[in-house]
């Protein structure tokens, strides 16, 4: 896991971390919203999709699936960030 920052004229430390695919391949996968759960060797599942300002980005990785939790808080579009429904 490590921060870059995008292609101008957007301004941010995006999130991103290398992934090690079961094919050996190794690639670099977004990590959608805010603040996350990742360490070193988590297992994550990653989907297609790049990151338009991100160069080399090709990948989101899945909240909410394995070793990745939701996003707290989150009331709406909830299913893209594996977030449960509030009580």
């Amino acid at each position: 896991m490590y921060t870059t920052t995008p292609k101008k004229p957007n301004s941010a430390l995006r999130k991103v971390a290398k992934v090690r695919l079961t094919n050996g391949f190794e690639v670099i996968g977004y990590i959608p919203g805010e603040g996350h759960n990742l360490q070193e060797h988590s297992v994550v599942m990653i989907r297609g999709g790049r990151v338009k300002d991100l160069p080399g980005v090709r990948y989101h990785i899945i909240r909410g699936v394995l070793d990745t939790q939701g996003v707290k808080n989150r009331k709406q579009r909830r299913s893209k960030y594996g977030a449960k429904r509030p009580k």
